[in-house]
């Protein structure tokens, strides 16, 4: 009941005025937001977040080359850190272009629930009914013919563990929040008392 996940309403989330929408999807299924503010991140920052697991440049330059060979595309390099440089490089010019908002929402099973309501990575293969499918028709291609970072509104925390870092890294202790709403009597509750106290 108390796992805890980031989420950070991207520069294109906040300029389309999609704030009010995403966080209500997350409202509407159980979750609880904790903590919640704007802000303006530097490069910096960005470089921080996306580099706070050591083998993110890695493991993102190989799923890339890999992502591009599966569609018979030739990949920009075979250097997973060369091609994975570009991809931090059009993150940070991205993700400072404007104010995002930065959340921690909490409930059981937070980060697989937000996952599954914000969708795949890619907004053109995400499913109908999640955020980026409905709200988003940018793709892989059309970011890389553009030579930018795929505009998908959200980031999403994608484990606990990931989670744990990355809210330390945007909140500190005394930003996060802890108090009760009603609505969690009905969702973990087992008896349901003192409904009808």
């Amino acid at each position: 009941m108390k796992e805890r996940t980031l989420v950070v309403i991207k520069p294109d989330g906040v300029q389309r005025s999609l704030i009010g929408e995403i966080t209500r999807r997350f409202e509407n299924v159980g979750l609880k937001m904790v903590a919640n503010k704007m802000m303006i991140v530097d490069e910096d920052h960005i470089e921080k977040h996306y580099t706070l697991d050591p083998s993110w440049r890695e493991v993102t330059g190989k799923k890339t080359i890999e992502s591009y060979k599966a569609k018979g595309l030739e990949p920009p390099s075979e250097d997973p850190l060369e091609v994975s440089a570009t991809i931090l490089e059009n993150l940070k010019r991205y993700m400072t272009s404007g104010p995002v908002i930065a959340m921690i929402w909490e409930g059981e099973n937070a980060v697989g629930i937000v996952r599954k309501l914000v969708g795949g990575t890619e907004p053109l293969t995400s499913d109908v009914g999640t955020i980026r499918g409905d709200y988003v028709l940018d793709s892989y291609e059309l970011a890389d013919k553009d030579g930018r970072s795929v505009r998908n509104l959200i980031h999403a925390s994608g484990s606990p563990e990931e989670a744990k870092a990355e809210i330390k890294h945007w909140f500190n202790p005394e930003e996060i929040f802890e108090y009760s709403l009603v609505n969690e009597k009905i969702l973990y509750d087992v008896n349901l008392d003192g409904i009808l106290e």
